[in-house]
């Protein structure tokens, strides 16, 4: 992750637009065959935001909701609950510019290690066409349930998954 100058900040009311703006853009492709005007799709997003907004906030009231950064500048946002048998991966969005420069997967890589440090799972839900699925996949994480909409997926320590 050193290559990119990755920092971290926890969130405030000062980010909301830009973490509005960033929600926007990993709905656009789903959004785009939907015939509203422009300003109707800008409205949905608002309020769905808004509602996974307050939805972490309220059940992972104890979890980091941080900023990613790159030279001070906000590129993504990551949210962890660390909880005692597990590492709750709640959310990780980057812009699209900086999607595929192997920032989430240094990202993930970090969980990871704390994983393996601490021999905490790290549990996660997914929608199943979510391109994330494949960097999930490499990094071990395996298939619990199907939860609906969401895929529920768990990667156990390998200290854990041998003994």
């Amino acid at each position: 992750m050193r290559e990119h100058a990755i920092g971290f900040r926890s969130i405030g009311e000062g980010d909301v637009e830009f973490l509005c703006a960033l929600y926007a853009s990993t709905r656009a492709e789903e959004l785009a065959p939907v015939p509203w005007p422009e300003q109707e799709k800008q409205a949905f997003l608002r309020r769905q935001f808004g509602l996974q907004h307050q939805y972490y906030r309220q059940t992972f009231p104890q979890a980091d909701f941080l900023l990613v950064l790159s030279a001070n500048e906000a590129i993504g946002r990551i949210y962890v609950a660390r909880e005692e048998d597990a590492i709750n991966l709640i959310d990780i969005a980057l812009l699209p510019q900086w999607r595929g420069r192997g920032i989430g997967t240094a990202l993930l890589g970090e969980l990871v290690a704390e994983s393996e440090r601490t021999r905490r799972a790290i549990v996660l839900h997914v929608e199943p066409n979510n391109p994330a699925r494949r960097l999930y996949a490499r990094c071990g994480f395996a298939l619990v349930e199907n939860r609906g909409v969401y895929d529920f997926l768990r990667r156990t320590p390998r200290a854990l998954s041998s003994g």
